[in-house]
């Protein structure tokens, strides 16, 4: 059996006042990557993987963070941001409906960006049901200057 790996959502970007790191990165990997601001990886060597695993994605650590937790006080020193995937149902329109006998919800995925205390905020088994899906992190660069 052939192994894939994925790499769809392992960048990362920089504009004048934001990084965003894609959430596939493990920690081993977000540590190894020369592209990724060096205070970025540093904080995350020093603070953040004494209470993760190598191993772990940044995606699988942002969704199961406690909200009570000091890592969600760090990521809120850096202002961080989580762009996450949600399933959402779009209500019918009753009005128009000309030759339809059933008005069955609409599910689509929709693109919110939630804070770390936000998103710590949902419980895990919410975040099961409402289909979450973390696709990046996103820290200002400022932020990052004061830690």
């Amino acid at each position: 059996m052939e192994k894939k790996i994925y790499e769809d959502y392992k960048y990362s970007m920089q504009d004048t006042a934001r990084l965003y790191v894609g959430a596939k990165y493990t920690f081993r990997e977000l540590l190894d990557e020369d592209e990724i601001s060096f205070k970025f990886r540093l904080i995350m060597e020093r603070y953040i993987l004494p209470e993760a695993d190598r191993e772990d994605t940044l995606e699988t650590h942002l969704y199961y963070l406690a909200p009570d937790s000091f890592l969600v006080k760090i990521y809120k020193q850096m202002k961080a941001r989580v762009k996450v995937n949600v399933i959402e149902e779009k209500k019918p329109f009753f009005g128009g409906s000309r030759g339809r006998t059933a008005h069955v919800p609409e599910k689509r995925y929709v693109t919110k960006q939630l804070t770390v205390e936000e998103l710590a905020s949902v419980p895990p088994a919410d975040k099961e049901r409402q289909g979450y899906v973390i696709q990046e992190l996103s820290v200002s660069k400022l932020a990052l200057l004061g830690l």
